[in-house]
């Protein structure tokens, strides 16, 4: 074992974070596209990933789209459609209306309900799972009760309080989008993410545990919203012999091409998340006696996809740390370490790592907007998890040997 950085080389080929894993299924889909010349946005690719992903997640339907962020727009203008009726000219499904938001995401998340003109209202991470505080959405309904909608996500691959979280909308009556960009295989209770809200979303970004490069999917077990999303897509066309058009329309529909990926990719979820579990445990196993935990989850309830293993540094054992919007440094103290000093240094030896997402509150864009926690003391749960946490390097190409390098680079910063 190493006990400092002087006897690690860096890697000659960097470790990322989390890369596509490609395993030559998706090349014969794709060239059967180009084969039989559908180079379009529909296609046999489109058709059977579709089947397969439905299959996959228990809807009845699922609709390709070009990116996870058109499928959350596309559910949260279709709740808005659903609680307050079709959009007024140049206004959104949600104008005027606060939608209570996860504060601690990817912003695609909240910035689609700022699309239909609706106003995020950021609830705060409870820590058992990173994700949104049942505690403080209920506390939010109790503030704003005129509320009717949620959108939260799945953090990093791990499942909310899903039951909680139904329970509280059930009680105030409000309709819920999810967003499982993150958590494709993830399971609560044995269901799968992606359907328990009333209007489901999923992502195959190039970083994603199933990538296409691009794409995301609509989730449902309603035709009729399967429906009316596949129609938006197509930029809202009418049943006409020539280009109708009643109403707004997206270019938002999937690729066959992007469709061919994500179908050879799809055999493989299992297999990813195999590997992507046995990094989670190799670092839970490596990094003992540290003053550090991992992303947690409750594993009497769910079984996460591990698409990313996050590390939290012990407050006692955080370093001085300063961060401003766009920069971030630190004081080194022995024995101590921060997410910038582990980051760095990580980037010295050609291994990639992350901060922790940057809540929304705290996102220059949304800092007027209302932010609730779970009580009256203050405790703001994400913007501490922000401060000690960081993404480790999880590809699931990663050796466990070069697994080992990294741990020992983690632990030469508490050194």
């Amino acid at each position: 074992m190493f006990q400092n950085t002087k006897n690690i080389k860096p890697f000659e080929k960097k470790v990322w974070l989390s890369s596509p894993t490609m395993h030559g299924d998706e090349q014969k889909w794709v060239n059967d596209a180009f084969v039989k010349n559908w180079i379009t946005t529909a296609g046999e690719n489109i058709n059977e990933v579709e089947k397969i992903v439905a299959e996959r997640i228990g809807v009845k339907y699922a609709v390709a789209l070009s990116c996870g962020t058109a499928a959350l727009h596309l559910a949260t203008k279709l709740a808005g459609e659903k609680l307050y009726g079709q959009a007024k000219p140049n206004c959104g499904t949600l104008q005027g209306h606060k939608v209570f938001c996860s504060d601690m995401t990817f912003n695609a998340t909240v910035n689609t309900v700022t699309y239909e003109g609706g106003e995020p209202v950021f609830i705060d991470t409870e820590r058992d799972t990173w994700n949104i505080s049942p505690k403080a959405l209920e506390r939010a309904f109790e503030l704003y009760p005129d509320v009717k909608l949620v959108v939260f996500a799945h953090l990093y691959g791990i499942p909310a309080k899903v039951d909680e979280i139904r329970a509280v909308c059930a009680r105030h009556g409000a309709l819920i989008v999810e967003d499982a960009a993150e958590s494709l295989g993830a399971t609560y209770k044995g269901v799968q993410t992606g359907s328990f809200g009333n209007y489901n979303a999923i992502s195959f970004n190039g970083n994603k545990i199933i990538t296409g490069s691009s794409g995301g999917m609509f989730l449902t077990n309603s035709k009729e919203d399967a429906d009316k999303v596949r129609k938006w897509s197509t930029q809202s066309r009418e049943s006409a012999p020539w280009y109708q058009h009643a109403e707004m329309g997206y270019n938002y529909r999937m690729s066959n091409i992007i469709a061919g990926i994500v179908r050879g990719q799809m055999n493989y979820l299992d297999e990813h998340i195999s590997q992507k579990k046995v990094i989670y445990e190799r670092y839970k196993d490596g990094l003992k006696g540290l003053p550090v935990t991992l992303n947690p989850f409750d594993a009497n309830n769910c079984e996460p996809n591990y698409w990313l293993s996050c590390l939290l540094i012990d407050t006692y054992a955080m370093c001085p740390q300063k961060r401003t919007d766009t920069e971030a440094t630190y004081t080194p103290e022995k024995g101590k370490s921060c997410p910038t000093e582990i980051l760095e240094t990580l980037v010295k030896f050609n291994a990639e790592g992350r901060p922790i997402w940057k809540p929304m509150h705290l996102q220059p864009i949304y800092s007027k907007n209302l932010f609730v926690t779970a009580g009256d003391n203050g405790e703001d749960v994400g913007a501490d998890i922000f401060a000690r946490g960081l993404c480790l390097p999880s590809d699931n190409k990663m050796t466990a040997e070069q697994q080992d390098v990294i741990i020992e680079i983690i632990r030469s910063c508490f050194e």
